[in-house]
C-alpha cells in the first residue's frame, strides 16, 4: 500500500547533549499520525519497552515501531551483536526509505549507532539519498557526524543547561522511559 503526497520529504537530524531528542521525534510522529500520516519509527541501540513504546502499540497502529538494539546501554565497545543488530537495522530501512509506504521514518538513536561504528556515516547517507521524495527522516542521537549534519536540510541541537540528574534524580516512568 503506497501513502503518495505531493509535498517534498525532508531530512531532519535531531542531536545534541540535552534532553528531548526522542521525545521530539515521538512528538513529530504523533502529529504526523493526527494528520493521517503513516509512521516507520525505528530504534537503534535501545532494546528495552518504554513507555511510549506501550502506548504506541495500544493506540496508535498508524506507527510501525521496531527495535534493532539489545536490550542493554554500550558503554565502551559495542559486542559483534550490537553491530549486527544495527546493520539488520540498517539493511530494513535501505528499503523501508525507498518503498513510499510510510510518510514520515523515523531513525532515533542512529547517531549513537555511528558513533559506536555500528555502521558507517556514507552508508546511511547513501539509504538517505534513495529515499523516496516525499518521505520526511528524521534522524536523532547525540554525535551527529558532520557529514551527516551537512547532508541534512533541518539540523537542531538540544544543548543540556542544566538537568536533575546531576542532582542524582533516576529516570522517571512516563518522564525519561
Amino acid at each position: 500500500m503506497t501513502h503518495p503526497t505531493s509535498e517534498k520529504g525532508y531530512i531532519q537530524v535531531y542531536t545534541g547533549n540535552g534532553k528531548g531528542k526522542s521525545t521530539a521525534a515521538f512528538g513529530l510522529s504523533l502529529r504526523a499520525v493526527g494528520a493521517g500520516k503513516k509512521v516507520f519509527f525505528c530504534q537503534f541501540v535501545k532494546g528495552k519497552i518504554y513507555s511510549e513504546i506501550d502506548a504506541i502499540r495500544q493506540y496508535l497502529p498508524n506507527i510501525t515501531l521496531k527495535q534493532y538494539g539489545r536490550g542493554c546501554f554500550i558503554y565502551k565497545k559495542p559486542e559483534q551483536a550490537d553491530i549486527e543488530a544495527a546493520k539488520e537495522g540498517l539493511r530494513e530501512i535501505s528499503e523501508i526509505v525507498k518503498s513510499n509506504k510510510y510518510d514520515l521514518i523515523v531513525l532515533d538513536e542512529a547517531n549513537i549507532a555511528l558513533y559506536y561504528n555500528l555502521f558507517q556515516t556514507d552508508d546511511l547517507i547513501e539509504i538517505l539519498r534513495q529515499k523516496h521524495p516525499a518521505t520526511e527522516v528524521v534522524i536523532t542521537g547525540r554525535y551527529a557526524p558532520q557529514e551527516l549534519m551537512d547532508f541534512a536540510d533541518l539540523v537542531t541541537e538540544m544543548k543540556e543547561i542544566k538537568h536533575y540528574y546531576a542532582n542524582g534524580v533516576e529516570a522517571r516512568k512516563g518522564i525519561e522511559f
